[in-house]
C-alpha cells in the first residue's frame, strides 16, 4: 500500500476529470491510463483482450461529433498534429473499477478507490444540489403566498389610513323637501 503522505492524484483532479456524455457521468480512457499509472495505449490493449467484462452501460466508444466537442472543449491537438487516431473510451463509474481489476497492478488497486470515491463524492454534490433546489422553489413558493396576503394587508392598512368620505350634512333645523310627491 502507498503511503498517505505521497498523494496518489488529489481528488479534485479526478473529479475535475468526469465528464458527462449521453447522459452519463464518465472518465475517458487517456484519464484512467494516467490514474492509473499506464500508457492509453497499453490501457487500451487490456480493455480490448477483456471486452467480455465491459458492456456498454460500462463503457462506449464517442461518436465523432461528442470527439469534437471534446476536441474543442479541453483543446486537443488536431488528428495527424500528434492527436489521436482513434475515438477515446468512456468509462462509467462502474466500467472504471472494472478496469482496475484488468489491470491487476497495485496502484490501479488504490486508484479504483479514490475513482469511487470521486464518482460518489460528485454523486452527493449533484443530490444536495437537487435538494437546494427542491427548498428553493418551497420558499418561493412560500413567499408567493406570503406576498399576496401582505399586499392584502396594505390595503386594509390603506384603507384605513384615508379617512372615510364625509356624509353629507344636512341643515340645522327642520328642512322639507318639497320635491317628493
Amino acid at each position: 500500500m502507498i503511503e498517505k503522505d505521497t498523494a496518489l492524484v488529489p481528488m479534485e483532479r479526478i473529479s475535475s476529470s468526469i465528464l458527462l456524455f449521453r447522459g452519463q457521468r464518465v472518465l475517458l480512457d487517456s484519464d484512467l491510463a494516467a490514474f492509473y499509472g499506464v500508457t492509453t495505449k497499453r490501457f487500451n490493449e487490456q480493455v480490448r483482450r477483456n471486452l467480455a467484462r465491459f458492456p456498454a452501460d460500462f463503457m462506449f466508444q464517442l461518436a465523432a461529433e461528442e470527439v469534437l466537442a471534446l476536441r474543442s472543449q479541453i483543446a486537443t491537438s488536431n488528428i495527424g498534429r500528434g492527436g489521436r487516431r482513434y475515438a477515446p473510451y468512456a468509462f462509467t463509474e462502474h466500467g472504471a473499477i472494472m478496469a482496475a481489476t484488468i489491470l491487476n497492478s497495485p496502484l490501479a488497486v488504490e486508484m479504483s478507490v479514490y475513482v469511487v470515491r470521486a464518482f460518489v463524492q460528485l454523486r452527493d454534490m449533484l443530490s444536495s444540489n437537487k435538494e437546494l433546489a427542491r427548498r428553493l422553489d418551497e420558499l418561493e413558493r412560500k413567499l408567493a403566498s406570503h406576498d399576496q396576503a401582505i399586499t392584502g394587508i396594505l390595503k386594509a392598512i390603506r384603507q384605513l389610513m384615508s379617512p372615510p368620505p364625509e356624509p353629507k350634512r344636512r341643515g340645522i333645523g327642520f328642512t322639507a323637501d318639497f320635491n317628493e310627491k
